[in-house]
Order: C-alpha cells, then structure tokens, then sequence
C-alpha cells in the first residue's frame, strides 16, 4: 500500500513538473542589436509645434536574400521589398515631419495621369532613401519535456539603408539594422496549443529590423535645414517653392542666400559647393496651392537689396532656409 501511494505521489509530481514546462502561445519581437534610442521629434511630437517638412522618397526596397524570395515578391516579380517599404513609410509618415513621395509603382500613377490627359509629376524629393534586405531566415526549436512539449519558431532579418540628399547627391547615412521576432506553442500529455506555420513572424522581424534605425533615419534628414528656392517675382512678392502642406504660413521668415561658389577637389575629382551667402531676410505673405506639386508662397523683403537679382530676373543661384 505504501509502494503503491509513493507511485502516485511521483507521478503527480511528475505531472506538474510537466506542466510547468508549457507555454501559451505567444509572439516576441525584438531588435538583436543594442536598443537604440528614441528619436527626439517622437518625444517631442505632441508637445512642440510641427516644423517644415522635407519631402522624401523610398526609392527602392529589394531583398538580396536567396531565402524566403516569395515572401518579399510582389504580383509583378520586381524583387521589391514592398513589407520592408510599407513598414518604413508608414513610420516616417507617422512623424508628421515628411511629405512620403511615391516612387515605387510611380509608372501606375502615371498611367493614371494620361488616361485623365493630365501632366506628369513633377515633384523632386530632398532625399531618397536605398534599402535592401541583406539577410533573412527561419528556424525551429523544440523543448521536449516528459509529458510536454514546446516548440518555438524565429525570424531574423537584417536592413541596410542609406539616405542620399537629392542636392548633393551625397550619401548623408548608411547602417544596418537587424531584428529578430518568435512565437512559442506547448502542449503537455498532447493537450494544448499546436504552432502551425506563423507568417506573421516574416513582418515582424523586418518590422523590428527598421524600428532599430527608425530614430537615426529621422534625425538624420531633420538635421540639414529645410530649403526651398525662389520662382520668380510679381507684384513687388517673391514666389518661392514650399506651401500650406510642409507647414509654411503667413508671417514666417527665412534667410535668403546667394549659391556659394563651385570648386573641384581633384583629390576626390568632386565638385564642392562652398558655403552660400547671406544676401536678405524674406518674411511669408501667404501661401498658395492645395498639393505639394502645386503650392507656393508669396514673400516680401524686410531686410536686405535683392533688386540686381530682380532686375535681371535671375533667381537661379538663389536659395531660402529655414531661420534657426
């Protein structure tokens, strides 16, 4: 009697320490790199004042990987990372600090625009940003317990992205970033949750992948100050290029500058454009246009002679900035 209450006490014991080893079904992601920080305009977005937009481009997103080719092709084969520029998009629109320019299915929209008898775009981005995904994979793992099992799925991806500032042509920020997301499933004595194959985990370690640079990607375009140009000159107004949409309105100021000289380095064989010069401060009158492709603003100088540029009606070495 005592060999027979000893047995079942080892096998309740037994049985929970089975149990102990489930899981519920559960989702993780995670960057693999060091965490990185927050980007200052998302601590600051809901208490201080929108600032200028830049207008930005993804102009292209592909995976370099040979695993997993199916899950990054789109219906038209073109290796387009189309998860990988979603995801990135939706964050930097997010910020309410960019103008998103559409380049990547541009020739449907232009289609569009000739069926309508329409005029092309014809809308330049301040940056447009490079991104391949350079790694990708999947694994399983089981943890087998007496009477119970947990079976574990990962994800991992890494990103490389670079930023080139459309003026320049200068290539302003290039880094990988890596991200890994996983789920879990137990059973114990064959009940409980069973882990089929989980798609979702794909996005996710793209997702976690990008969220690892997102901050520095935004920084690095806000840094440089906004510029726009002038268009022309009527009624005793500047036009300039920017409007309502990158968040210009009547009476704000900017710095108007002369293009700095062109030199070549023929160390590098570049062309360097020196520093510009201050030549007037513009003050916005109002704005016009109802899209970024057709809004301007009218200006008028509070200080400073611009009439030799008038005169001549040559405003093409002539460019605004934001005041600092």
């Amino acid at each position: 009697m005592l060999r027979k209450t000893l047995s079942i006490a080892t096998f309740a014991t037994l049985l929970l320490s089975g149990c102990a080893t489930m899981q519920e079904t559960k989702t993780h992601t995670t960057p693999t790199a060091k965490s990185s920080q927050v980007s200052k305009t998302l601590q600051a977005k809901k208490t201080q004042p929108k600032g200028l937009k830049r207008k930005v481009a993804i102009a292209r997103f592909s995976n370099e990987t040979r695993y997993g080719q199916s899950f990054f092709l789109d219906k038209e084969n073109d290796r387009i990372g189309k998860q990988a520029m979603d995801i990135l998009s939706n964050k930097l629109f997010e910020t309410g600090k960019f103008i998103m320019l559409e380049r990547a299915d541009l020739n449907k929209i232009q289609k569009e625009l000739k069926l309508g008898h329409k005029p092309k775009l014809d809308n330049s981005a301040d940056y447009i940003i490079l991104g391949s995904i350079t790694e990708f994979g999947r694994k399983e793992t089981s943890d087998v317990g007496i009477f119970s099992r947990v079976k574990k799925q990962e994800a991992y991806a890494k990103v490389h992205i670079r930023i080139v500032d459309v003026s320049t042509g200068e290539i302003i920020y290039s880094q990988e970033g890596k991200g890994t997301a996983y789920s879990e499933a137990g059973t114990v004595m064959g009940v409980g949750d069973k882990a089929g194959y989980n798609s979702q985990l794909n996005d996710k370690a793209i997702d976690a992948a990008i969220s690892d640079l997102a901050s520095n990607i935004i920084e690095n375009m806000l840094d440089k100050p906004w510029r726009g140009y002038i268009l022309g000159y009527e009624g005793n107004l500047l036009i300039t290029s920017g409007g309502k949409s990158q968040n210009i309105k009547a009476g704000d100021q900017f710095i108007l500058y002369k293009e700095g000289k062109k030199v070549k380095n023929p160390q590098t064989n570049m062309t360097i454009t020196l520093p510009g010069k201050k030549l007037a401060t513009l003050k916005i009158v109002s704005t016009m246009g109802n899209t970024p492709q057709n809004e301007v603003s009218l200006a008028e100088v509070v200080k400073g002679d611009i009439q030799h540029y008038i005169q001549n009606k040559d405003f093409s070495k002539l460019y605004i900035e934001e005041m600092k």
